[in-house]
């Protein structure tokens, strides 16, 4: 059925390209009908996959590319499938904030974590990089923006799987490969607390066990 459908619509291009070539005329018209024979036997030995691909349209393509995002699916599997991360200083900070911050938490949950802290990146009210966003407060008592900087505990990777893959989803989130899920939230904080701050802005999703907010937006949920 589908390679019957790319066909027809593959014959129909051709015959429309090479009318606009030839003068008009029931001679052109004549040509066009055996040519596009010709062609219709030679395409009946495409397969559908790549039927698809010769009629796809460029607009098409184009707004794929230009969509973003559109190379992450949010399953284990899709991030076995990803070489393995690797990366700047930058890289390891996200990974590492990832693996303290949301190591159990869902795939998706864990890139909505780190797209607030790409989003606090980009805004004007934050540090202007990973590293710094990550550790803003860090040696001030109440004040360290990520608990895990300042719970006094050390950094130990004790599960060097579950850091792996969250250093996937790190490499991704700074490789800009990932949409916008969480609608621009810049805060979140897990369902096992409500600080004070959650009352003054937006809920605008959740992801597992944690909760997202911004300064005022939208809200979705999962």
């Amino acid at each position: 059925m589908r390679s019957g459908r790319y066909m027809r619509a593959a014959t129909f291009v051709l015959a429309v390209a090479v009318s606009a070539a030839l003068p008009a005329g029931a001679m052109a018209n004549g040509l066009v009908k055996n040519l596009a024979k010709v062609e219709a036997r030679g395409l009946a030995s495409v397969n559908a996959e790549r039927m698809a691909s010769i009629v796809t349209s460029p607009a098409s393509i184009i707004k794929a590319s230009a969509s973003g995002g559109s190379e992450v699916v949010f399953t284990r599997a899709w991030l076995a499938s990803q070489p393995k991360a690797k990366g700047s200083t930058e890289f390891q900070c996200l990974a590492e904030a990832l693996y303290f911050e949301a190591r159990g938490e869902t795939i998706k949950g864990q890139f909505a974590v780190a797209e607030v802290i790409r989003n606090r990146v980009k805004s004007s009210r934050f540090p202007n990089s990973y590293c710094a966003v990550i550790n803003q407060g860090t040696g001030k008592k109440h004040q360290c923006q990520f608990s895990y900087t300042c719970d006094g505990n050390p950094e130990v990777v004790a599960e060097p799987a579950a850091y792996a893959r969250v250093a996937k989803v790190a490499r991704a989130t700074i490789d800009g490969k990932s949409p916008d899920i969480t609608n621009g939230a810049t805060f979140y904080h897990t369902t096992a607390v409500r600080p004070s701050w959650s009352r003054k802005f937006t809920n605008t999703a959740r992801f597992g066990v944690h909760l997202f907010y911004s300064r005022g937006a939208r809200t979705a949920s999962n």
